[in-house]
């Protein structure tokens, strides 16, 4: 699995490609917790290039959120149809903050 980390404004960005599941939630998850333990102001999950989320994948995301203290921000966004659908059916997208794309979610 590749996990590409990019600078945008003050927020760093995760950017998990391909698949989140039980065989790459590990390396994810790590990948999250550094950005979070790192003490930035904003984090941003872009989803843009993910294909497939397992309910592993969401435990590290409801991970990432919980650890992220206000005022520091957590945001989701970029998500493919079928990737908001996860986010939606599981009731994730009621708890946290799901902008349609990157800039949206800096601004947030």
């Amino acid at each position: 699995m590749e996990i590409k980390l990019e600078t945008f404004g003050e927020a760093t960005v995760v950017i998990p490609v391909a698949r989140v599941d039980s065989a790459t939630a590990k390396a994810f998850e790590a990948k999250v917790l550094q950005v979070v333990n790192a003490g930035g102001p904003r984090v941003i999950l872009d989803f843009s290039e993910l294909d497939y989320i397992s309910s592993a994948g969401l435990r590290v995301v409801l991970v990432g959120a919980k650890m992220t203290r206000a005022p520091r921000k957590f945001v989701l966004c970029g998500m493919k149809p079928h990737i908001r659908e996860v986010f939606d059916v599981s009731g994730f997208a009621k708890i946290l903050s799901i902008q349609p794309d990157r800039a949206t979610a800096a601004a947030i």
